[in-house]
């Protein structure tokens, strides 16, 4: 497979196309951001790591029935997928309160949420992704009643997939961002699930093990990331 032009280029990835016009590379950067890319920064190793867990969980939801577009691995920070249509929905699932869900509404860090919420986002930089419902999703033709209907059952499957497969790894998931595809008229799961787009816990000690660690100068955060995916990813290098 030959890598072409880049297709876009985000905050902490690069898609680009390949000779094959069905197929993607994903490449995993060291950037960060944070707070609407007010604050940047670079980690070395830092790729490395959402690339290998993004792979390991992405494999896990398929092996247990969920459709992503993860095809395979061309690297340590390279991810084959196949081309899907992105739906403009960031979806939000939040199991403990914690970030910006303390701050605008009567939760406090820490508070079990059941049943879990599902939030939708508007996927739009130049509007700051605001939090929209299936009503405003439905007049923006962002998708069809029977697509929202699937993005929820399946992001609360994935949901319960990851707590369990988690727990044994004595990690909490708090909260969690999915994007979701069309492919051959089919919904599937894209983009990737990492400590860039969950937040992760140590079930013991509460520490947090994600993108929180650089938000909020919590320490070393390659070391949280590495610590994550020592839990998660059989043979990472560390």
């Amino acid at each position: 497979m030959m890598r072409q032009e880049a297709l876009y280029s985000g905050k902490a990835k690069t898609v680009y196309k390949t000779d094959e016009p069905d197929k993607l590379i994903m490449e995993f950067r060291d950037s960060l951001t944070a707070f609407d890319g007010k604050k940047k920064s670079e980690a070395k190793g830092k790729g490395y790591y959402n690339a290998q867990i993004s792979a390991t969980l992405l494999q896990l939801l398929g092996e247990n029935g969920i459709k992503t577009h993860f095809d395979s691995m061309l690297s340590d920070t390279e991810m084959i997928v196949d081309s899907v249509e992105i739906v403009l929905i960031e979806v939000i699932v939040r199991n403990i309160a914690a970030g910006s869900l303390t701050k605008k509404y009567p939760f406090k860090t820490g508070d079990k949420l059941d049943p879990p919420i599902i939030i939708f986002d508007y996927k739009n930089d130049q509007f700051g992704d605001p939090m929209i419902n299936d009503d405003m999703a439905l007049a923006m033709g962002l998708a069809t009643k029977a697509e929202l209907a699937e993005i929820r059952k399946l992001a609360l499957r994935i949901n319960s997939i990851l707590i369990e497969y988690l727990a044994e790894r004595n990690l909490l998931l708090p909260d969690f961002k999915l994007e979701f595809g069309r492919r051959k008229g089919k919904i599937v799961l894209a983009d990737e699930i990492s400590c860039d787009t969950c937040r992760f816990w140590d079930r013991t000690t509460g520490e947090s093990l994600d993108k929180d660690v650089f938000r909020f100068d919590k320490g070393d955060l390659v070391a949280a990331y590495r610590e994550v995916a020592k839990r998660i990813v059989p043979g990472v290098r560390l």
